[in-house]
Parts: C-alpha cells; structure tokens; sequence
C-alpha cells in the first residue's frame, strides 16, 4: 500500500478542475518500500522526476525547479526521457496553465521572475572560491570554497550603481581573500548556468 500526496499530486489535481481541502494539523506519513526498484543513487531519481514535473506542469515557471537542483536548464545532464505522453494528457484534460495555479491557489509563493541566471558565482581573481550568503548572523557576502550547495546558488538581486563586487586580497580575511564594492577594475565573475544570455 502506498499513501502519498505529494506536492506535485495536489497541484496536478488543482490544474485540472479538481480541488483539494488542506487540513490544519493533520498527521501525514510517507510508507516506504521495504525494497527499492533504484540503485543507491536516489538523487538522480529525484532530479529526474522533478524535471519531469517541471517540464509537464510548470510552463514558464519550470525554470525554478531547475534553479532549485542547481542543473543546466540547456544540458541537464539528467534524462528524465519522453514526456510526448503525459503533456498530451494534460492538453486531453484541459488542464490549467502553472500561472492560473499560482494565482489563485498558491499566491504566496515567491516567484522569480526576471531571474538571468543562477548557480555558482566565481571570481577570476579566486576562481575556487565562490560567492556565499555568509553565517546567518550577519547575511554578509562572502567568498567561500565552491560547494554547490543552496548558499551559493541563491537569487543575487541588486541595482545599476556603477561599481562592482570584487576580490581583494587581505590577510584579516578568511582564506586571504575579501570581497569589496569598488570602482571596477575588470575582474570577471563566471556564472555556471544562464536562462537568458545579456544582450551587448
């Protein structure tokens, strides 16, 4: 037996004409299988299925999923196979488009929608490390061993001020390396993956 509702399900059901009651307090369990029909690499199954979702339910807003699992919207590098079927399901039901589902039943979630790109940021100057949000006591910048992981691949907002974000040496800093807003002096900051290359 196997009882699982997973966010993917309740918003399949939304899409499609269907409603759901969200319970305050209720008890949710997930029954596992005593033996598991994937390798010990469980990531990849998860990276697949979520990409698959994304590619039949999300339209435009797919790009959040990738954005999520930190995956090259251009070669994912993960082959989660033909979706001909699925998305041919979703047109015969008349499905509703992700915006609809975000507009009236989840309009708290946060959306990003000008997002150019995402992922690791490095520095020409320190190129092993990276941009990372820093300890949550102050949220400062800072420049860290390149990780992969969600501090580094966070949305980076900022506005056209005519200075740059820069590597400097200093020996006070951690690894002899801080980062500091100055006049730009040509140092090249490599982001890993783009949804929408700048125009020049």
């Amino acid at each position: 037996m196997k009882c699982s509702f997973t966010a993917i399900n309740t918003r399949q059901v939304w899409q499609c004409g269907g409603s759901m009651e969200v319970l305050p307090c209720a008890r949710v369990a997930h029954i596992e299988r005593t033996k598991k029909p994937y390798n010990n690499d469980i990531d990849y199954y998860a990276k697949r299925n979520a990409l698959r979702a994304a590619e039949v339910w999300m339209d435009e807003y797919k790009s959040h999923v990738y954005m999520a699992w930190n995956i090259p919207m251009n070669n994912p590098g993960v082959d989660f196979g033909d979706v001909s079927e699925r998305l041919a399901l979703r047109k015969r039901l008349q499905c509703r488009s992700f915006r609809w589902y975000l507009e009236h039943v989840y309009p708290e979630m946060r959306i990003y929608n000008n997002t150019i790109t995402y992922g690791e940021v490095r520095n020409s100057k320190a190129s092993g490390y990276c941009l990372d949000q820093g300890s949550e006591d102050d949220d400062k910048a800072i420049l860290y061993p390149c990780h992969g992981m969600s501090s580094q691949n966070g949305p980076i907002i900022s506005r056209d001020s005519g200075r740059c974000l820069e590597v400097e040496m200093s020996k006070d800093a951690n690894f002899g390396l801080r980062l500091v807003v100055q006049r730009c002096s040509g140092q090249k900051w490599m982001i890993r993956n783009w949804i929408k290359h700048p125009r020049h």
